[in-house]
């Protein structure tokens, strides 16, 4: 799966532009994502020097990520541009309507959406046999 992370406030706790420290379970989770082979794209309001502080806090605390506020180029070779939105399965903001959940809710949720997808995947191997 693709999935879009903003960084102030879901990756890191900050007081924009000072990073405080990592959220709970952020790096943790993130790098678990990304072994199982999630492509992560950190989406970001962050430009310029406080854009290069983010980066290079989350290769500091080893936070994966594969692009920054950029398309997955597979997709745009496959589809072509695709605006100023990235494509994603799925976004991990702390600004989603009902608030941030937490990482080990997060992590839950894509287990739960990935094992879904796999599911119906078989299901139509077997229709079309």
């Amino acid at each position: 799966m693709i999935i879009a992370v903003d960084f102030d406030g879901t990756i890191a706790r900050s007081n924009y532009p000072v990073i405080l420290g990592e959220q709970p379970y952020a790096g943790e989770v993130l790098r678990k994502l990304h072994e199982q082979g999630h492509y992560i794209i950190i989406w970001t309001c962050r430009c310029g020097t406080q854009l290069l502080d983010a980066i290079n806090w989350m290769l500091e605390h080893k936070i994966p990520f594969n692009r920054i506020n950029d398309h997955n180029p597979d997709n745009v070779a496959k589809y072509g541009e695709g605006g100023n939105k990235v494509y994603a399965h799925c976004y991990i903001d702390d600004k989603n309507i009902g608030g941030f959940p937490g990482w080990p809710a997060c992590l839950t949720e894509i287990e739960r959406m990935e094992a879904e997808y796999e599911k119906s995947l078989k299901q139509q191997t077997l229709k079309n046999e």
